[in-house]
């Protein structure tokens, strides 16, 4: 890192990528500072992909210095401190593993591979150069989800019972939508690895393993509804061979039993995401279409009033993660600032020595999860998640 930015580090970002997440990562770099106190402070040093005259516009847009065609160009320039890796997933094991060999530090969109076995590659990697890494399952830093977190640690739910969760779209109904390119590349296997178990159900993955610890084993089953659709790569008329919807069941190691469905044909929901968790003693609900929100039943609430109560976390006395750092209280946030707190940990983290969860080795865990859910679909049978030694 080097040090210009008003006395601070500068930590310089080389970004692979300017679609959808590149935008929302550039967003958070542009942002943290103004908001947040930290030791040092993101340098936007180059954007890389393949279309030159599309990463112009984007470097202009977002305040990149540089630009780049080549992804391996970028990891090998002496003047980027950290690779942010926002392309297919088919491109993150080869992109992650060199760019910790080159010593840079790696932060890797969702899911971070197509398989377990390509994660622990890129697990071996990191850890073997000793390069800060970090995966953007950003939903942990909604404050609210947060709070959730910090109420189970307390033990205000007692022992778990059960958890639940779906994440419900509807953007690919249409049967002649076309799988591949640009926009597209969700649908298409080689690109992808899977549809909604990697896509949507990684984060309702990620975020029950965060508040409610590993899964023991699953039980799954997937279903493609549009067979075939044209590629557009090729023209031609090709099988879908991601999955459109997956539900299964799981038991967590702490006793309690986990309902988890995804779909992208669920009509009149663009991005549902919801999660309940039911204690001995209170439960928790939380909706991403209201995402400021934490409901709360406490069997400790006396009396008639006794019932659901909508905590709005935007207080500012420290009791609520991350609110002071934004408006007054009542004002809520939305969907770009928790890539601003995640940004703004994995910051922090460079100077504490405490990394920013999910590394690397974290986000690991849900691909293992992942895996099983598909492995138990094609088989019809439960899938035991015993973590293999390391």
């Amino acid at each position: 890192m080097a040090g210009t930015d008003g006395g601070k580090e500068r930590l310089r970002i080389g970004l692979i990528g300017c679609g959808f997440m590149g935008r929302a990562h550039s967003n958070a770099y542009n942002r943290v500072a103004n908001f947040f106190d930290l030791p040092c402070v993101p340098h936007l040093t180059a954007v890389c992909s393949r279309n030159a005259e599309r990463t112009r516009a984007f470097a202009s847009t977002w305040g990149y210095e540089s630009i780049e065609t080549d992804w391996r160009a970028m990891v090998a320039r002496d003047d980027i401190d950290a690779i942010d890796i926002c392309v297919p997933n088919k491109f993150h094991c080869e992109i992650a593993t060199s760019a910790a060999a080159a010593g840079k530090m790696v932060l890797c969109e969702k899911p971070l591979a197509m398989s377990a076995a390509e994660g622990e590659q890129m697990c071996q990697a990191v850890e073997t150069a000793g390069v800060a890494n970090m995966v953007w399952y950003n939903y942990r830093r909604v404050p609210a989800v947060t709070l959730a977190k910090q109420l189970i640690q307390e033990g205000k739910l007692g022992k778990i019972f059960h958890y639940r969760a779906n994440f419900l779209q509807d953007w690919t109904i249409a049967e002649d939508l076309p799988q591949g390119g640009t926009a597209l590349w969700r649908l298409d296997a080689a690109e992808a690895g899977s549809g909604v178990t990697g896509d949507l159900l990684a984060h309702c993955i990620d975020t029950a393993l965060w508040l409610n610890g590993p899964m023991q084993d699953v039980t799954a089953m997937t279903e493609t509804f549009v067979k075939q659709r044209v590629h557009q790569a090729t023209g031609e008329v090709a099988p879908v061979n991601i999955d459109d919807a997956c539900a299964f069941l799981c038991r967590f190691e702490n006793g309690s039993l986990g309902v988890f469905e995804s779909t992208r044909y669920a009509r009149g929901h663009k991005a549902l995401y919801t999660l309940e968790i039911n204690g001995e003693h209170a439960s928790l609900r939380w909706n991403l279409h209201d995402l400021h929100r934490l409901e709360l039943f406490s069997h400790d609430d006396e009396g008639r009033l006794r019932g659901w109560r909508s905590i709005h976390v935007t207080d500012h006395d420290g009791s609520q993660p991350y609110m002071d750092k934004w408006w007054v209280p009542g004002l809520q946030i939305g969907y770009e600032h928790t890539f601003v707190h995640q940004v703004a940990d994995f910051l922090e983290g460079l100077v504490t020595g405490q990394p920013a969860a999910p590394t690397f080795r974290d986000a690991l865990a849900t691909q293992r999860v992942c895996d099983a859910v598909l492995d138990s679909a094609a088989s019809g049978r439960w899938t035991s998640l015993s973590q293999p030694s390391r």
